[in-house]
């Protein structure tokens, strides 16, 4: 009997720029994935009660019905993964993206091989079985306490060997981290990293990352372990440690 290969993942690309659309759309398909490109809210809502979607990529700012409310009428609904598209000079956008219980966010402009790396992320996560997670040979891996972070899959993983999902500006900020061990680290230094100059990343935006992340590796946030605090200077990285 022949087993039937699992279907490439379904993308719903909703966003009102034709151009992004069509530019999202070939890149999909390019890497193994079935693009659905939608203007609207209104046009996903057309789909029915079986949107037949694996993924909905969305843009926060659609006319008409807002990203926003969109991806909570999917994740009620349907309860499906969710990447949020967030503007690159609104601040609110940032937060918004962080806080808004989507998967991941990424912002605009975006590295086209970091979008497609983290929709495989999020759709592996999702239990997708045309996602085959690669082999860890040769794989680049940093370990504290009892969790290892994978730097070639971008992925962390707790003891069990579970992995704890990060959206993309957590990930960036903890590889960041690990690379910078042992020093205290300067509010405006890590600003700089995450957002290439300061008008991208305000303060506001490193007190989510910085609380959502500690949620993340510590076993107890308001006491943490690795990810320290140095009033007045900045966060210093303590590797060692058992959790």
């Amino acid at each position: 009997m022949q087993h039937q290969a699992p279907s490439s993942p379904v993308v719903a690309v909703i966003d009102d720029d034709p151009d992004l659309r069509a530019t999202v759309a070939a890149l999909l398909e390019e890497n193994g994935f079935t693009p659905l490109p939608l203007p609207d809210s209104a046009s996903f809502h057309a789909l029915g009660s079986d949107p037949g979607v694996d993924l909905a990529l969305i843009d926060l700012r659609l006319r008409g019905e807002s990203g926003l409310m969109l991806a909570i009428h999917i994740r009620d609904r349907f309860g499906l993964p969710i990447v949020m598209l967030t503007g690159r000079g609104d601040e609110m956008d940032k937060i918004i993206g962080l806080e808004s219980g989507a998967d991941d966010y990424l912002m605009k402009p975006f590295n086209p091989r970091e979008l497609i790396a983290r929709l495989r992320a999020v759709l592996r996560r999702a239990g997708h079985p045309a996602v085959d997670a690669p082999a860890t040979a040769g794989h680049q891996v940093r370990a504290f306490g009892a969790l290892r972070l994978d730097m070639t899959r971008r992925e962390l993983h707790g003891a069990d060997g579970s992995e704890i999902p990060l959206t993309n500006a957590e990930y960036r900020l903890l590889d960041y981290f690990l690379r910078n061990p042992d020093r205290i680290i300067p509010r405006t230094e890590l600003l700089t990293e995450l957002g290439n100059d300061l008008s991208q990343y305000m303060d506001r935006t490193i007190d989510v990352l910085i609380l959502r992340l500690r949620r993340k590796i510590e076993s107890v946030p308001s006491k943490p372990v690795h990810l320290q605090t140095r009033r007045g200077q900045g966060y210093i990285f303590v590797a060692r440690g058992a959790e």
